[in-house]
């Protein structure tokens, strides 16, 4: 499955303006989840690795027999219940392993998949035509033809119609042997969907540059748009400008804490070439402290594949965002930056895992997913596997958890993001900040944005509040079972929300995302003439709301001297403390008065000579959700109040 950007890309902006070991031969311990189901045959069935899509009215019959299938089969480990249980425990402030993490050694010779596992797997997989392309502690690669594939998993592959495109994928659950059933976790890439690529794909250069237009408020409610008509029965401030690191720092309770000693890893999809330089010079202009050697590093891989088809020189933005956010917050703090050799679910598990297996970080920060309709449950135990490893380890996974609201707007039905849907991953929410004089903390709204364009005479706002443009992505899961650390928090009218079952609920925690009141953010673009400059301008998203995250994290990191690890034990447990630990974010956080900014905007995205467009965006207004008093589905329960990072301090 292709993977988005969770943030908000600059055409949207533009677009606006106009994602116990085990051991012994054979006896792998008990089954795992995925491998449960009896099949005939004396196989056991892979659940999940049939597409929701891959139903009979599409089904266009037998896939080409000699066609190439590239599949990955997963492993489960020695112990996949031990795991679970082991980071649980050790995420769960309650247990009395709390904090008593793993090494990265200890973690794999404890959990990982034995070399008597992979080569029996292997075997299996050999003996059906199958050739071994790659085998580690995560998976078995494969190649092979259709026929190849079909004896080895023992179930027909066809071809379907899916979104007005034809795929391949197997007609049912794929099967392995009973006798190495316990050692699989699932297998992925028997679909083809999205579809290939070659592997001779190189990185383009810097994407279509971008400004913002102005006028300009520098901090909230600066500078006020006494010439446009009132909003909410007043007149309203221009949007800022771009928020910085000392004003992030000073309104989620930074204090003296800086990051020092901690590391965050940012995982996304292809590496920015310029990602170094830009750093420095926007950690220079904008009162950042300057990079300390080492202090940010970048992890390729060998080879780029999908650059056409995942628009590679958009992701530079991603990481160009990601990481002068992370530092802005936490600026000794050191960055690792591990691509992804696309924005495919294969090579995001890679650059997942390179962080585990050699760890890498205790922080990670991810700013990108899908919608829950798109994952299958067979990649989604993937993940969990490898977010399961790293809660052992005392990692914790931060993912944005969506621009698109409800996605109703966007897909047509009500749903949640992957893999922030997880509960393995803290999911990042976002909100509209406002940052007053002396970068005080004045106020947070749930971010939600209504956009209402100027009339033609300029004397009133056309069709107020307008239509709903982008906000934080929250809701129920369909998939997920409620995690332990949201009873009692999460009310049924949400957890329940789909039936009688409680469910997993996003997101967990929030930041500012809302563009409106984004973050300023300096990269090198391409101009007029094919000419590369460095600019700056403001950027939002929950793209923004994540990295936010990860950098308070790092300063309470500091605080605690220790690992975090898996953090929602650790957020939910903080809810309804005495002391300010975290923001209760509302929709209406000044009582009824609705709350707006205006906004000017360049119609083409670069300068004036296209036009002007001005508008009124409207905070608070997130397609069908709402933030709240108590946990909410646009900022969970809340941002980081002003003593969230001391309350881990031990003096």
């Amino acid at each position: 499955m292709r993977r988005r950007r969770s943030g908000q890309s600059r055409a949207l902006i533009a677009a606006a303006a106009v994602l116990p070991a085990l051991a012994g031969a054979l006896t792998f311990g008990a089954p795992s989840a995925q491998a449960a189901d009896p099949a005939p045959g004396g196989r056991v069935a892979l659940q999940g690795t049939q597409p929701a899509w891959a139903t009979g009215p599409a089904d266009l019959g037998s896939a080409a027999r000699r066609a190439t299938v590239t599949a990955r089969v997963h492993l489960a480990g020695r112990d996949p219940q031990g795991l679970t249980a082991f980071a649980t425990a050790v995420s769960d402030p309650h247990s009395p392993l709390h904090g008593k993490f793993l090494t990265a050694d200890q973690a794999r010779n404890r959990f990982g998949a034995t070399d008597e596992q992979k080569a029996a797997v292997a075997a299996w997989l050999r003996s059906a035509g199958l050739t071994v392309t790659a085998t580690n502690d995560h998976y078995i690669e494969v190649t092979g033809t259709v026929a190849a594939a079909e004896q080895a998993f023992a179930t027909p592959l066809h071809s379907f119609r899916k979104d007005g495109r034809t795929y391949r994928a197997p007609v049912r659950n794929a099967t392995a042997p009973a006798s190495v059933a316990a050692a699989v976790l699932t297998v992925s890439g028997l679909d083809d969907a999205p579809h290939r690529a070659t592997h001779k794909d190189t990185l383009p250069g810097p994407g279509q540059g971008f400004r913002n237009s102005g006028p300009f408020s520098t901090y909230f409610g600066s500078r006020t748009a006494t010439s446009l008509p009132s909003a909410y029965g007043k007149k309203v401030p221009y949007a800022i400008k771009g928020y910085t690191g000392r004003q992030l720092r000073a309104a989620y309770g930074a204090g003296r804490y800086t990051g020092k000693g901690v590391t965050v890893a940012i995982t996304d999809a292809y590496a920015s070439p310029t990602i170094a330089k830009d750093a420095r010079t926007y950690a220079a202009r904008n009162g950042d402290a300057p990079y300390r050697t080492g202090g940010l590093r970048q992890v390729t891989p060998a080879k780029y594949t999908h650059v056409k088809d995942c628009d590679a020189a958009g992701w530079y933005g991603e990481e160009t965002l990601d990481v002068e956010a992370v530092h802005a917050v936490a600026p000794e703090a050191k960055i690792v930056y591990v691509a992804g050799a696309s924005c495919n679910d294969p090579d995001l598990l890679d650059a997942l895992d390179k962080v585990v297996d050699k760890h890498l970080a205790d922080i990670v920060s991810n700013s990108w997913g899908d919608v829950e309709a798109n994952q299958t449950p067979g990649i989604a135990a993937a993940y969990d596997h490898t977010f399961k490893m790293g809660a052992a380890e005392g990692i914790g996974f931060y993912f944005s958890s969506g621009d698109d609201g409800d996605e109703v707007a966007n897909t047509g039905k009500k749903q949640v993001d992957t893999p922030a849907n997880s509960s393995w991953v803290t999911a990042v929410g976002g909100t509209s900040l406002a940052v007053g004089k002396g970068d005080k903390y004045q106020f947070e709204t749930g971010w939600g944005t209504k956009k209402a364009a100027l009339s033609a005479d300029g004397k009133s706002w056309k069709d107020f509040p307008g239509a709903f443009t982008s906000g934080a992505g929250g809701g129920t899961s369909t998939t997920v079972p409620q995690p332990f650390y949201q009873r009692g928090i999460v009310p049924d009218s949400l957890a329940k929300a789909n039936g009688t079952k409680r469910m997993r609920t996003v997101p967990d925690v929030a930041a500012v995302a809302d563009p409106n009141t984004g973050f300023l953010v300096g990269q090198t673009q391409s101009w007029a003439g094919g000419k590369l400059a460095y600019g700056e301008y403001r950027i939002g998203g929950t793209s923004l709301a994540a990295p936010v995250i990860a950098g308070i994290q790092a300063l309470a990191q500091q605080a605690l001297q220790q690992p975090i690890g898996y953090a929602n034990p650790g957020f939910y447990s903080r809810v309804n403390s005495r002391w300010p630990m975290l923001h209760d974010v509302t929709d209406h956080p000044l009582g009824a008065q609705g709350l707006a900014v205006a906004r000017v905007d360049f119609v083409n995205g670069v300068d004036a000579s296209g036009g002007l467009a001005t508008s009124v965006r409207s905070l608070g207004k997130d397609s069908s959700l709402h933030a709240v008093r108590g946990y909410d589905l646009v900022t969970g329960v809340g941002s980081p109040g002003p003593y969230y990072v001391t309350s881990h301090s031990r003096r």
